[in-house]
């Protein structure tokens, strides 16, 4: 109205006569109430928390916090308050050829196939860490993450003998051809205690597509935005990081929900009982 009025060289009485809309209409300013305050304040906290976040993850994160709203409401307020949707990332490839033949064995059930992969960063001082990370590609629970400076076909060995004690084996795992993974002493180990390798093709990270996207999640959210000052923080936070992103980070495929979320113990009644009759 201000810009019309600007350009006719008009009141702002006329202008309301000739458009027959109340002059009241042009002064009101909205009240927000007390709820969307802090409801904004909340969604403000998250995207500054989990800059990589889009509105729909806020969403799931304030439903998982006890908040009553849909997507279309935070939306809303993300605009307003000039909040910028992350961009997507760059599709890897497809699990299917042209012809609808399968190009690698999909997961059915948990444990059904795991998979693991090498990531590699630096510490401040410019020295170069490496990462093992162990998924399960049902689930998409990350099992297990090992930062060291150097990770070799033992270290590999170590890790999965504790998973497989602590989560029992699965019936594949799956890798690319690094020599780590490829060495002789790592698959006989894997014969014996019959789980199957899955080698992928060289040069087509695609078809490991589950470990490739975790990885690209990791680096996203975390290892570049961090500057690690030593192995042992670098260590303490990407294992947080992990935490997280098992049982709080909400997941796309999983209908926004974290892969493991934390349960939660709820005392039995009679002793809720007792205690309060006490």
């Amino acid at each position: 109205m201000a810009h019309v009025q600007q350009q006719l060289g008009v009141s702002e009485r006329r202008a309301c006569r000739v458009l027959r809309q109340p002059r009241a209409t042009q002064r009101y300013v909205s009240q927000r109430g007390a709820e969307e305050v802090q409801l904004t304040t909340r969604i403000v906290e998250l995207a500054s928390a989990y800059g990589r976040y889009g509105y729909r993850r806020i969403t799931a994160l304030l439903r998982d916090e006890g908040w009553q709203v849909n997507h279309k409401r935070v939306e809303r307020i993300w605009r307003h308050e000039g909040l910028k949707v992350p961009p997507k990332q760059p599709k890897r490839g497809r699990l299917w050829l042209n012809d609808g033949s399968c190009v690698r064995l999909r997961p059915a059930y948990p444990n059904h196939v795991w998979s693991y992969d090498f990531m590699q960063d630096r510490t401040h001082n410019g020295v170069p860490f490496r990462i093992l990370n162990i998924l399960d590609e049902y689930t998409r629970e990350c099992l297990a993450v090992r930062v060291e400076r150097h990770l070799s076909h033992r270290e590999v060995l170590e890790e999965l003998t504790w998973l497989f004690c602590a989560r029992g084996r699965p019936a594949y795992i799956r890798s690319d051809n690094g020599p780590e993974f490829t060495a002789e002493r790592v698959r006989d180990w894997l014969s014996r205690l019959n789980v199957g390798p899955l080698f992928i093709e060289k040069g087509s990270p695609w078809e490991n597509g589950y470990i490739e996207s975790f990885n690209g999640k990791m680096r996203d959210e975390l290892l570049n935005g961090e500057i690690f000052c030593s192995l042992t923080e670098a260590q303490v936070l990407i294992e947080d990081w992990r935490r997280h992103y098992n049982t709080r980070r909400p997941h796309s495929s999983l209908n926004y929900r974290p892969p493991a979320p934390e349960a939660i113990l709820v005392p039995p009644l009679a002793t809720t009982a007792r205690s309060l009759t006490l």
